[in-house]
């Protein structure tokens, strides 16, 4: 039985040794594009509103839409993981949305904490949901195209840049929140196409057609 249990145990660590190695494919540019395009609607949505929103309906309009624009851009992610992978692919999957999670939690809890405390703070939101974006892909970046980093550097750049402008109690642009994410998601998906998905891409990487698959 012991080596029944070391065997098994080897056979664990390869599977975990195979889920931290290569660059994951659950991510695909459509997806990615269609959420960002969501941003920009959405914030075009708003700024023809004929009154502005006040802090708190501003942040509640922006969560949701924040929620499923995520759910989008999971949503083939999700699709795989539930109908095709394997249990080797639902691993590495859980594995990096791991790595994402944490910093999403965090700008829930301080969007909460802000609006708690007052809601003059909401116009400091866009800039620290930008931060809290750009730590995530840069918490998975070992699972990325090491382009991600430069979409990781775009998001703290804009939250440092939407924080330092920003002022307590001040007007709450539509595009601080909906055009940050916006652009970003599309040169995230941008970066998807041309580092894993175009022709050239695929055939220097041997991709399969599972989009979970390791290089």
């Amino acid at each position: 039985m012991s080596d029944v249990s070391r065997a098994l145990a080897q056979i664990e660590a390869i599977h975990e040794q195979l889920a931290r190695s290569g660059v994951y494919r659950g991510w695909r540019s459509v997806p990615v594009a269609a959420s960002g395009a969501m941003g920009l609607a959405a914030a075009a949505l708003q700024s023809t509103a004929p009154e502005r929103l006040d802090p708190i309906r501003f942040t509640a309009y922006w969560s949701v839409v924040a929620i499923v624009a995520i759910a989008i851009g999971c949503s083939e992610i999700v699709w795989h993981y539930l109908t095709r992978a394997t249990d080797t692919e639902r691993r590495r999957t859980r594995q990096v949305l791991g790595q994402f999670l944490p910093p999403l939690v965090a700008a829930a809890v301080i969007t909460a904490a802000f609006i708690r405390t007052s809601p003059d703070l909401a116009s400091l939101l866009p800039g620290m949901w930008a931060l809290c974006f750009g730590v995530g892909i840069f918490s998975a970046r070992p699972f990325l195209p090491a382009a991600s980093q430069l979409v990781a550097a775009y998001y703290w750049v804009a939250g440092i840049g939407l924080l330092w402008t920003a002022a307590a109690g001040g007007a709450l642009s539509p595009w601080a929140a909906g055009g940050t994410f916006g652009v970003g998601q599309l040169a995230a998906a941008t970066t998807l196409y041309y580092c894993l998905e175009r022709p050239a891409a695929r055939g220097g990487a041997g991709q399969s057609a599972n989009p979970t698959d390791e290089v």
